[in-house]
């Protein structure tokens, strides 16, 4: 038999003997005994050495590594509601609340008295507001710096225009008209506050709303 035919041999046996293994044999070295006889016929056997007289040849085969064993798992029990606020939640946009307004005073419509000045104030863009400030403080506002040649891509530094707004005192007769507005201005303007700016803003709102219940503002029409 030709030498290539007898090691193809040789291995089938090998891998037919292991496949026949049982898997505790498996799962220790397998050692493969190729034994030539002194008329050169060839056996393979697994894990017994060859005759006396026979030529030996020895393979060693490690065992594969053991599969994986699947524990299904136990799915785990949904959190106890509590006050905790997970992420998701925290994601969620909540609209503001509207600033609290305090608590009208009882004050007998014979004591009260009329509600301070107020004035009303006119930007130089002609914007409009109430201001309890007869002169606000002026604004500096960027104004568009050019080059020598007249390019504004060329411009170095910055540069900036004071502007002052104008202000009247509006009629006692309409005062408390200007006093609600002036409360409107600043619930809008806290409901998109953010942060330590909403303080300040919550500390004028009831400053207002104490004007508007606590003098001839707060009295029934008519």
């Amino acid at each position: 038999m030709p030498r290539s035919t007898r090691r193809r041999r040789s291995l089938a046996i090998a891998l037919a003997l292991l496949a026949c293994a049982t898997p505790a044999a498996i799962a220790q070295q397998v050692v493969i005994y190729r034994c030539t006889d002194a008329s050169g016929a060839l056996t393979v056997q697994n894990d017994e050495p060859c005759p006396a007289g026979s030529r030996e040849e020895r393979a060693i085969i490690e065992p594969p590594p053991p599969m994986p064993v699947y524990v299904p798992q136990t799915p785990a029990p949904a959190p106890a509601a509590t006050g905790t606020v997970t992420a998701a939640a925290a994601a969620t946009p909540v609209a503001p609340e509207r600033p609290d307004a305090p608590a009208p005073a009882r004050i007998a419509d014979a004591d009260r008295l009329p509600p301070p000045p107020i004035f009303r104030c006119h930007t130089p863009g002609n914007d409009r507001y109430v201001s309890e400030d007869a002169e606000p403080k002026p604004r500096c506002v960027p104004l568009q710096t050019v080059g020598i040649n007249g390019d504004p891509g060329l411009a170095a530094g910055a540069a900036c225009e004071w502007q002052y707004d104008r202000c009247e005192r509006i009629p006692d007769g309409e005062a408390c008209d200007g006093w609600r507005q002036r409360g409107r201005e600043i619930e809008s303007t806290w409901r998109y506050a953010r942060g330590d700016a909403r303080a300040p803003l919550q500390e004028a709102f009831a400053r207002v709303s104490t004007i508007l219940s606590d003098t001839t503002c707060g009295l029934p029409p008519g």
